[in-house]
């Protein structure tokens, strides 16, 4: 899971950048780096850690320029956490081109080898990224005019990507002397959207992985990029904009909706704090009809992404509503740290639970979803500690069980603790007294009341349908054996380069 931006900007924007992925800090914690475009040079700086830790001034004194890409990355599964792995990418030839990219491909091993003995590209880390990257760069070639490039050509060699490609790509690409390309997968399986600031000089446009970035950084939201379409801003600032897949079909990822977007970001016409009010709605129906309502007597939630569901669950109920457990911010996600210990211990780094709103009292806990049940189980145990009598949980997500392989990096099958378990042997798991999962029908209907157009999403993790038609048993258990495979690496600080590149190489 990654956020990206991309800006064609009237002034410098080395620091518009930097604030916009602050505000996609949500989406990656892993990594984040800035390329912009002056002159005849692209200027790039990546590193691992936060936005706020990665740059220092001396870093955005060498990202001079009137655009610029960013991205900030966790690595998806089974990638390395390699300094160069980080993103943005860049390559030379036929154009230079700086890139940055959010979800995952499917076949890019097939790919991989195709660049290598078909398009004699070569490849240089194990980053599916890097990959489509390539990809892009050689159809391109393929489309441009000679050593020239106009629209239509950039949207010709955006349509052979499709063709070629499988999974999960939202991407944003500086086109050395020519401008931005953005686009989106056929299936709009991760999200991208447009916005546009009209400045003294002229209007400025940002794509980013979520409106909240597009807002906190006071541009105006314009629309969603449609899935199969690319959309090019050119230097002048000039758009340019065409459906580039046969048969497009939106299924956005329904996880975006219960975990990670934030709250205030509006995603393919879906606000996501309304939809996970919905979610609590659907979820209360469903609670009243299999726990006795008489023997909860608060409702609280997990704090941050759970708290609109619970505060409806509790409202619909007519129950009390308390906040049981105080957040540490400074912790990162943990379902998707490495190491069981390093999970376990992180919950209580991240969760205090307060004794006065436990003590003697019957408590219905509310989260967005339920992965490892590691975090769960700590956070019942804590309950308990605290003096709850009995702990009820309520998940507003369907039992997780299955990976994700478009971009999120879960756990593989036989690591999820809903796989091959009923809910009531999941209470049991996590110490509960009883269970209750939202239902997958209520979960998309909480999002379709809000925008009727939505009929499809990508909800693999839940029911196993994977929309892109290649992911079967034997592609899971090759998944399962790289992750169990892969050798951990650190690097130490950040790769600093100065690119000249030719306008038309």
């Amino acid at each position: 899971m990654c956020g990206i931006i991309g800006i064609v900007g009237r002034g410098p924007v080395n620091q518009l950048v930097y604030d916009s992925l602050l505000l996609l800090q949500h989406r990656g914690q892993d990594a984040a780096g800035i390329a912009t475009a002056y002159g005849n040079h692209f200027n790039m700086y990546k590193a691992h850690g936060l936005v706020r830790d990665v740059f220092r001034t001396r870093n955005m004194r060498d990202l001079p320029g009137h655009a610029g890409i960013g991205q900030v990355r966790y690595p998806t599964a089974g990638s390395s956490d390699s300094l160069e792995e980080a993103q943005p990418f860049y390559v030379n030839a036929p154009f230079g081109i700086t890139f940055a990219h959010n979800g995952n491909l499917t076949n890019w091993r097939e790919l991989r080898e195709s660049l290598f003995k078909v398009d004699q590209r070569h490849i240089n880390t194990n980053s599916d990224s890097e990959v489509l990257l390539n990809v892009l760069a050689h159809e391109l070639q393929s489309a441009a005019k000679g050593t020239s490039l106009d629209p239509q050509a950039m949207f010709n060699a955006v349509a052979a990507v499709h063709r070629r490609v499988k999974g999960a790509y939202s991407v944003v690409a500086q086109i050395a002397g020519y401008g931005l390309l953005a686009f989106r997968d056929p299936f709009g399986i991760r999200p991208l959207c447009l916005g546009k600031f009209e400045s003294e000089l002229g209007t400025e446009w940002m794509v980013a992985s979520e409106s909240v970035a597009l807002e906190g950084s006071g541009f105006d939201f314009v629309r969603d990029v449609d899935a199969g379409e690319a959309i090019f801003v050119d230097l002048d600032g000039n758009v340019h904009e065409k459906q580039c897949a046969d048969n497009p079909v939106l299924t956005p990822c329904i996880f975006e909706y219960v975990y990670f977007a934030r709250p205030d970001s509006t995603i393919n016409g879906v606000n996501v704090y309304n939809a996970r009010l919905k979610m609590g709605e659907y979820l209360a129906d469903k609670v009243a009809r299999q726990i006795r309502l008489q023997e909860i007597d608060v409702v609280m939630p997990i704090p941050d992404s759970s708290r609109p569901a619970a505060m409806q669950l509790a409202s619909r109920l007519d129950l009390e509503y308390r906040e049981g457990f105080i957040k540490n911010r400074y912790v990162g996600r943990t379902f998707i740290m490495p190491g069981q210990a390093v999970r376990k211990k992180s919950v209580r780094q991240k969760l205090n639970a307060m004794s006065m709103e436990f003590k003697d009292k019957n408590v219905l806990l509310v989260d967005d979803s339920i992965v490892r049940g590691t975090t769960s189980r700590e956070i019942v145990d804590m309950a308990r500690a605290a003096g709850a009598r009995k702990v009820f949980f309520a998940s507003a997500a369907p039992p997780v069980c299955f990976p994700n392989v478009y971009g999120i990096d879960m756990p593989t099958q036989d690591e999820l603790i809903a796989n091959g378990r009923t809910p009531e042997e999941v209470a049991k798991e996590i110490g509960a007294d009883a269970l209750v999962y939202q239902d997958l029908e209520d979960l998309k209907s909480a999002i379709s009341d809000l925008n009727p157009a939505l009929t499809q999403f990508e909800s693999s993790c839940f029911d196993g349908q994977y929309v892109t038609g290649d992911v079967d048993s034997a592609y899971l258990e090759r998944l399962r054996l790289t992750r169990h495979q892969a050798k951990e690496g650190q690097a130490v600080g950040g790769l600093q380069f100065n690119m000249g590149y030719a306008a038309n190489a």
